[in-house]
């Protein structure tokens, strides 16, 4: 399965995975407001043997195919709590 990612411009450390380039379609747009706009990062294709290192392969594409998006925010080490 392929997709593709954005970063948002509010949300820098946010990262929007979706099921094809340019496609917003099935975003929300409660969504798209909170991430005040996206920047393409990459195109990458998930399969059982890519490792994530910030969320599980398997959830991502569940969603994908279920929701039409996955949605990574910090974790939070990162944020520090």
């Amino acid at each position: 399965m392929n997709c593709s990612i954005y970063k948002g411009i509010k949300k820098y450390d946010a990262y929007l995975y979706i099921e094809k380039e340019g496609d917003f379609s099935r975003l929300p747009d409660a969504l798209l407001k909170m991430m005040g706009g996206l920047e393409f990062v990459m195109n990458l294709e998930l399969n059982e043997a890519r490792k994530l290192s910030q969320a599980d392969i398997v959830e991502v594409r569940a969603q994908l195919k279920e929701e039409g998006f996955y949605l990574q925010m910090p974790q939070k080490e990162y944020l520090g709590t």
